[in-house]
Order: structure tokens, then C-alpha cells, then sequence
């Protein structure tokens, strides 16, 4: 009997231990860690790239504070979105379409997020970084998923301005001003998301078709969101050019950038003739590699001929 007993004490500690991990990573799911990931990466490039220098400790809050307040934006997302997410085969394994996390939690776990981030963005690195982290995180939630998402087919292209600041913000955390540089970081990103989102937006159509989001191609039709998708493509590659004319950056980067640009493309135009866009999954995958290149090409410029900003 007593084995018996202390078998099952064993058993329930167990249980309560899986469950809790369970549920950390429901909650760490609601920050969207592979968005994170990419907002981190180009956060940490333009505090690289800005001029001047930051203490090794202020570099790490800030960076950790823009990845805070991106994770808090998701989450706030995720319990607006609740209502659609349960629909689109994209999103319904989420935390909470699937029920793994109340929706009023992740409400409140979103918003204790975002005002942390904030708020020790503002004492411990400068107001300038907190204020642009503030704007960010309201721009996101308010401006684009609860007007602009299920308003208009610019969504992506007005909203998703909010994934462009995360450099930045890095950049003012060191210079404490906001540069026409830092503007040129922004203007990257701002220009690539549009492709990027319209790719997805393709090979998931009938997502968004199902739940009445009116992505591009559910309201302008394939062909169509394919044109511009190479409209911006074609744009975006010569500005992601100008860092290396205007000193910012070298040879280095200005041939890497100039080589995936062609690349990105020849994706886009690839699409734009493939009739039943079995091309847009791959280029979707493709825009994700190439943002990453652009700004590792930029770190890496930067890194192997001047000092890093960050002092010890």
C-alpha cells in the first residue's frame, strides 16, 4: 500500500512537472519566438552599425527590452486575433485557438510585457529608444491588427511599417537621435515586407479568403498581387544599394546585397509566370534568407573594418 501511495505521489509530481513546462512554452509561443528572432538580429545590426558607443551592459537591456516588447506585441496579436486564428490552418495550433492559454491571460501577460520593456528601456538606456519602442509597440497593436488587418488590402504595406523600427531602435539606444542611416535600416525592411507577406499571403490563400482578411490576393486576385510584389522587389534592391554610396557600409556588402537583390528578383519574376503559384512558398522562403543576408552582410561589413560600438 505505501509503495503503492509513493508511486503515485511520484506519478502526480511528474505530471505537475510536464504540465509546467508545457505551459512556459504555451506562453513563450504567444511571443512569436521565430519573429523575435529576426527582430533581434536587426536590432543588434543597427546598434552595430550607429556610431559612437554604448556600455556592454545598456546594449544587452536594450536589446533585450526590443525583444520584450516584440514578443508583448505578438501576444497582445494573438488574443485579438483569437476570433480568426481558430480558422486559418496556419494559426490554429496556437496557444490559445488551441486552449492551452485563456485569452484574458495572454491579454494581460502581453500588456505587463510591453510596459516593462518600455519602462526599463526609459531608465536604463535613453528616452529617445523608449518613446520609438513605445510608438512601435502601439503602432503594431492598435494601428495595424485592429484597423488596418481586416480593413484594407494595404495593410501589410501601411502596418507592417511596425517590423522596420526594431533597427532603429537599436541605433538610438547607442546615439540617442534618429540619423537619415537609421531612416535607410527602416526604409529596407519597409520595403521587403510587402513581398514577403504577399508571398505567404498566395499559398495561403483560402486562410484569409475563409475568415474575410482581405490580404491582397484575396482581393485583387494573383496576378495582380504578383505584379506588385516585383514593383516592390524592384525598388527595394537599389535602396538596400545606398548604404555602400553613402560610406555606411563597403564592398563587402554592397556586392552581397547587389547578388541576393538579382536573386530575390528572379524569384519574383519566376512567380509572376507560374500560373498556379506553386512559386510563392519558395520565394516566401527565400525573402525570410534574404533579409537575414542583408543585415548579416551589413553586420559583417561593419565588424571586420571599425570597432564595435559596445565598450566593456
Amino acid at each position: 500500500m505505501t509503495e503503492n501511495t509513493e508511486d503515485q505521489k511520484s506519478q502526480e509530481t511528474e505530471n505537475d512537472s510536464e504540465s509546467y513546462r508545457f505551459r512556459v512554452a504555451d506562453y513563450a509561443m504567444l511571443l512569436k519566438p521565430r519573429v523575435m528572432m529576426l527582430v533581434v538580429f536587426t536590432a543588434v545590426t543597427g546598434m552595430v552599425l550607429a556610431p559612437g558607443t554604448i556600455p556592454w551592459w545598456q546594449g544587452v537591456i536594450s536589446i533585450l527590452c526590443i525583444a520584450i516588447g516584440a514578443g508583448a506585441s505578438g501576444a497582445i496579436n494573438m488574443w485579438y486575433d483569437r476570433d480568426i486564428d481558430q480558422f486559418m490552418e496556419r494559426t490554429q495550433k496556437r496557444p490559445i485557438p488551441a486552449g492551452k492559454v485563456e485569452p484574458t491571460q495572454a491579454l494581460v501577460f502581453g500588456v505587463i510585457l510591453a510596459a516593462l520593456s518600455v519602462i526599463i528601456m526609459y531608465v536604463a538606456v535613453n528616452s529617445e529608444a523608449s518613446g520609438l519602442l513605445l510608438f512601435t509597440i502601439l503602432y503594431y497593436v492598435f494601428l495595424y491588427t485592429m484597423w488596418l488587418k481586416r480593413s484594407t488590402p494595404q495593410n501589410i504595406v501601411i502596418g507592417g511599417a511596425a517590423g522596420a523600427f526594431p533597427p532603429m531602435i537599436g541605433w538610438v539606444s547607442v546615439t540617442g537621435d534618429f540619423a537619415f542611416a537609421s531612416g535607410l535600416l527602416f526604409l529596407i525592411i519597409f520595403l521587403w515586407t510587402p513581398p514577403h507577406t504577399w508571398a505567404l499571403a498566395l499559398f495561403r490563400h483560402s486562410d484569409y479568403d475563409r475568415v474575410g482578411v482581405p490580404m491582397m490576393p484575396v482581393v485583387v486576385g494573383s496576378h495582380k498581387t504578383k505584379v506588385q510584389m516585383l514593383i516592390y522587389t524592384l525598388l527595394l534592391v537599389p535602396v538596400t544599394l545606398l548604404p555602400g554610396f553613402i560610406g555606411m557600409s563597403g564592398l563587402l556588402y554592397t556586392a552581397g546585397a547587389g547578388a541576393i537583390g538579382v536573386l530575390f528578383i528572379y524569384h519574383c519574376w519566376k512567380l509572376l509566370k507560374d500560373k498556379d503559384d506553386k512559386h510563392a512558398k519558395p520565394t516566401f522562403l527565400f525573402s525570410i534568407l534574404y533579409l537575414f543576408l542583408i543585415f548579416a552582410f551589413l553586420l559583417i561589413d561593419r565588424v571586420a573594418w571599425l570597432p564595435m560600438p559596445i565598450t566593456l
